[in-house]
């Protein structure tokens, strides 16, 4: 990965493709579950989302932040899987260029009317080609402001959808097809050989999307962004107190990477969210990179707790265009569980252990 880390813009990137689409920020997530009333009683009833809308085989959520009609559609259907990955653009002036670009690309794509997809306007919908279904869309409706209506908040009083990371079997072809979609590059976790994960951003935050080595095409999980820490420990006690606690796969603690408060939750299709708080800023053009060791045991929990083993290797399947599952394809380099300190592989003792770094200038 190159060391400059400023974002470039849509006018800089590869000369040879045509413009690419300016992604504004991660914004939907589309996922299929095998019983929409057991999903309502999780996502609603427990975790506390708004349902903006609702259809006899779907469910439209947002958070209590969210200005837009939904951050999640949970769409009954015979196979737990993950739909589309919506991003909004800024103009309608980018649906086309998002057209253009991903047919560049070799990519399959659908241009969606207006209301095809409940509460947004047109979209293009093209199959990526790290194998993902990705909608953008760049106008919505706008629903009732919840900001302050501390009255209605329940559950873990989810903000708004922050990132998606995925499970991709070759993470520096990753970061390149985002890089040239103009994502900045927050942090990584590597050594001298490999890039073993890596987070990105448009909107000024530590990421929209991360990567995460393993088979792939794969969906590891949806950020949610809550305000405070007490929300994410609140959300482990009403699980704990309602006999719930298997809901609760990783967590609470504290990220090394982004900082981030977390608690990871699976739901009862095993679609796995993290609900988190206390990112940072990265919307200086010079912003650094700050690069993590992947023999450091502080890079994916800050206080040197064990990953469990299912965080590695369960994800959801995703869909292609024409909704069936997509194969996977095996990890394509070294597996960062073989080679880090996760607590539940063998450690070299002689190993450095060191902290993160700044990426040179």
């Amino acid at each position: 990965m190159p060391a400059d880390p400023a974002r470039p813009q849509p006018a800089q990137l590869n000369p040879v493709l045509p413009p690419v689409p300016d992604i504004v920020r991660s914004a939907y997530a589309t996922l299929v579950v095998t019983d929409l009333a057991e999903a309502r009683r999780f996502w609603v009833d427990l975790l506390g989302f708004v349902v903006t809308a609702e259809e006899p085989a779907a469910l439209y959520l947002r958070g209590y932040d969210e200005l837009t009609h939904h951050n999640l559609i949970l769409r009954a259907g015979p196979v737990a899987a993950a739909g589309a990955l919506g991003f909004r653009v800024r103009s309608p002036l980018d649906l086309d260029r998002a057209v253009d670009y991903y047919k560049a690309l070799g990519c399959r794509t659908q241009r969606l009317p207006a209301g095809a997809v409940r509460g947004l306007g047109e979209i293009v919908r093209a199959e990526d080609p790290l194998g993902f279904l990705v909608d953008l869309f760049a106008s919505a409706e706008h629903p009732e402001r919840l900001q302050q209506r501390y009255d209605l908040r329940r559950g873990a009083e989810v903000a708004r959808l922050d990132h998606f990371n995925i499970c991709v079997p070759d993470v520096p072809r990753a970061y390149d097809y985002y890089a040239g979609l103009g994502f900045g590059l927050s942090e990584t976790i590597e050594d001298e050989r490999c890039v073993y994960a890596a987070w990105m951003y448009r909107k000024q935050t530590v990421h929209d999307v991360a990567f995460t080595g393993g088979a792939g095409p794969r969906l590891h999980h949806l950020g949610f962004f809550a305000h405070e820490a007490h929300s994410v420990l609140r959300m482990c006690d009403i699980l704990g107190s309602l006999s719930l606690e298997a809901h609760i796969e990783r967590g609470p603690g504290r990220h090394g990477v982004s900082n981030a408060f977390y608690v990871y939750l699976r739901d009862p299709d095993g679609h796995r969210m993290e609900i988190y708080t206390s990112d940072y800023y990265t919307g200086d053009p010079d912003h650094p990179v700050l690069r993590w060791s992947v023999l450091d045991p502080r890079r994916r929990d800050f206080w040197g707790n064990a990953v469990i083993p299912s965080w590695y290797s369960d994800a959801s399947a995703v869909l292609d265009l024409d909704g069936a599952v997509r194969p996977v394809t095996d990890l394509a380099q070294a597996a960062e569980v073989t080679v880090g300190a996760d607590g539940f592989t063998a450690k070299n003792p002689a190993a450095p252990q060191q902290g993160p770094q700044q990426a040179p200038r």
